[in-house]
C-alpha cells in the first residue's frame, strides 16, 4: 500500500538579507492600496539599504500593491547598467526614476512614487503650489519642488531630469507637473506618512477651491513654525507605520512573508 507523502513547503527564509526593511516597504505598499492611492500595477517604491543610498529594494514588476510580499522585494543597484537585461527585471520607469534618485539623491534614503487623485488633480493645475490654509497644509510649507517640465514616460533621461530637482535635501516632495508625485525621506516610516499627509494635505486645498469661496490662508510665520513643529514631533511616523502593520497581522495578511 503506497503511503502517503506529506509536502512540506520551504518556509520563508527570514534571514534574507534586510528582512526588516522588507517587511515595513511590504506593509507600505498594502496600505497605500487599502487607501486607493496606487494605479492599477504602475507606481513603485524604493528604500535604500547600503552606505551611499546606490542598493535598494523595490517592488517587482506590475505586481498589484496589495499583494506585495517582503520576499517578493527586488534588490537593485543603482549603478548597474545591466539591471534591465535579467529575467527579474524592474520595470523600466520605475528603473529610470528610481535608480537616478538613488544614484544622485543620497538623503532620499526611501522613494514613493503615485498618481493619489488629489496630488495628481494639484500636479494638473497650471499653478501647483499648495498654499498654507490648514495644519496638513502647512506641514509642507516651503518643502515642496514643482516640476513643470514633464517630459513624458519616466525612463532613464527623464529619471535624471527629475532626480536633479531634489538637489535641495529641504525639500522632500516633487510634485510632478501633470504626472502625480514623488516623496522622498530616510526611512519608510517617514515617508510612507508623508507621502499620507500630503494627499490628505492636497485633498483639503482642492475641496475648498471647490467652493469658489475666498481661501483663509495662514502668515508664512506661522505656516513655517507650523512645519517645524511637526517635523520636531516625537515618533509619530514610527507610531503610524507599527499601527498599520498591528492591523495587517490581526487580519493575517501575507505582507511580512
Amino acid at each position: 500500500m503506497a503511503v502517503a507523502q506529506n509536502v512540506v513547503k520551504a518556509p520563508i527564509d527570514h534571514n534574507m538579507s534586510h528582512w526588516q526593511e522588507r517587511v515595513d516597504l511590504a506593509a507600505s505598499f498594502r496600505w497605500t492600496a487599502r487607501l486607493n492611492l496606487h494605479e492599477a500595477v504602475a507606481n513603485h517604491f524604493s528604500l535604500s539599504v547600503n552606505d551611499d543610498g546606490t542598493q535598494f529594494l523595490m517592488n517587482p514588476n506590475q505586481v498589484h500593491f496589495s499583494r506585495i510580499r517582503a520576499s517578493d522585494l527586488l534588490l537593485l543597484d543603482a549603478n548597474d547598467p545591466a539591471t534591465l537585461e535579467g529575467p527579474d527585471a524592474p520595470d523600466p520607469t520605475a528603473w529610470g526614476l528610481h535608480g537616478a534618485i538613488h544614484r544622485h539623491c543620497s538623503h532620499a534614503r526611501c522613494a514613493m512614487h503615485v498618481h493619489s487623485i488629489f496630488a495628481t488633480v494639484l500636479a494638473s493645475l497650471a499653478d501647483s503650489t499648495l498654499p498654507p490654509i490648514d495644519q496638513n497644509t502647512a506641514i509642507f510649507f516651503n518643502r515642496v519642488v514643482v516640476d513643470d517640465s514633464y517630459g513624458g514616460l519616466a525612463f532613464e533621461e527623464e529619471g535624471e531630469r527629475c532626480a536633479a530637482l531634489f538637489a535641495d535635501p529641504s525639500k522632500k516632495v516633487m510634485v510632478m507637473g501633470n504626472h502625480g508625485i514623488m516623496v522622498i525621506g530616510e526611512t519608510v516610516a517617514e515617508t510612507f506618512n508623508r507621502m499620507y499627509y500630503f494627499e490628505r494635505a492636497a485633498e483639503t486645498y482642492i475641496r475648498a477651491l471647490q467652493t469658489g469661496q475666498k481661501l483663509r490662508l495662514l502668515s508664512d510665520e506661522i505656516a513655517e513654525k507650523t512645519a517645524s513643529e511637526i517635523e520636531d514631533y516625537p515618533g509619530q511616523a514610527d507610531r503610524h507605520l507599527a499601527e498599520l502593520k498591528a492591523i495587517l497581522d490581526e487580519e493575517g495578511s501575507s505582507y511580512a512573508s
